[in-house]
């Protein structure tokens, strides 16, 4: 019965008008997936978020995207733009770009050697219900700020206990800076200066691992250009996620809208075979009471 009753609600996604239909469609793809999107709630009670608002985590790809220093700015180079012989109109680029660029993800095997590849990341680790921590006041103090474990269970009295296997999603409030190279990572130099120069926030080692651990989270996802903070230099806290195949998101756009949960994620990377991260489209579900 649960079966035919979830095809009948998709067979109704092709109602509507296009942003219902884009929601109704988003959320069967967190169903399908096995996501267990929203702690306590039926999957057939998702269904009737067909007023769900959307909001879009990603910057968007262009010539001035923030790169780490070492890597080459994204291009998207002109091909084809213009009428053809046969009549018609016909315009086609193409991409030059690094996997760790812009709003991207890092596969596990990016820190944990033998680790899964970006189209070996399971879709469910990529979907489901997410928590917004917020500490942009410490990192508005301290550029070099690390979230540590107190800070969680200080969310965690106010909040509630993060669920198991959510989204965590770490805002430092610093994409309010973006696209200023300088003011987001704290240089604008390039190369090995520019990776010596980094100063923003990042999460500890320690309260990665203690995600990993007490909360089994399934990925984590920050609004910095690293998980780690600028002026690490044994990328301790990829290690700690990456080594549990728990994927991590960085440069998301500003989080502030976000309420504290409550919401669903859905995180969908290009799926490059062998890849160690990739272009990311993140996006936010919330229901309609928020």
């Amino acid at each position: 019965m649960e079966e035919h009753a979830m095809l009948k609600q998709l067979t109704n996604c092709s109602g509507g008008d296009g942003g219902q239909q884009l929601a109704c469609w988003l959320i069967a793809l967190c169903l399908l997936a096995g996501a267990g999107c929203t702690t306590g709630k039926s999957r057939l009670d998702r269904f009737a978020w067909g007023q769900s608002r959307l909001i879009d985590l990603t910057h968007s790809f262009e010539a001035g995207t923030i790169v780490w220093p070492t890597e080459q700015d994204f291009r998207l180079v002109l091909q084809q733009a213009g009428e053809t012989s046969g009549g018609y109109y016909y315009a086609s680029n193409r991409l030059e770009m690094a996997e760790h660029g812009g709003t991207h993800i890092d596969a596990p095997i990016h820190f944990s050697k033998g680790g899964q590849t970006l189209d070996q990341v399971p879709i469910d680790r990529l979907v489901g219900a997410g928590v917004r921590i917020d500490v942009a006041a410490q990192c508005a103090r301290d550029r070099d700020y690390l979230v540590t474990i107190q800070d969680i269970e200080r969310w965690e009295t106010a909040h509630g206990r993060i669920p198991t296997r959510a989204i965590v999603l770490v805002d430092t409030g610093f994409a309010r800076y973006w696209p200023s190279r300088q003011q987001y990572l704290g240089t604008e130099l390039r190369g090995s200066e520019g990776v010596e120069a980094l100063h923003f926030p990042g999460l500890h080692p320690e309260a990665a691992a203690w995600l990993v651990r007490e909360r089994q989270v399934k990925a984590v996802g920050i609004d910095t250009a690293s998980i780690d903070y600028g002026q690490s230099t044994k990328f301790e806290t990829h290690v700690a996620l990456l080594s549990q195949n728990v994927p991590v998101f960085e440069n998301l756009s500003d989080l502030r809208d976000l309420p504290e949960r409550g919401f669903d994620v859905i995180a969908l990377p290009m799926k490059i075979a062998g890849g160690t991260g990739g272009p990311l489209r993140v996006i936010v579900l919330l229901p309609p009471s928020h």
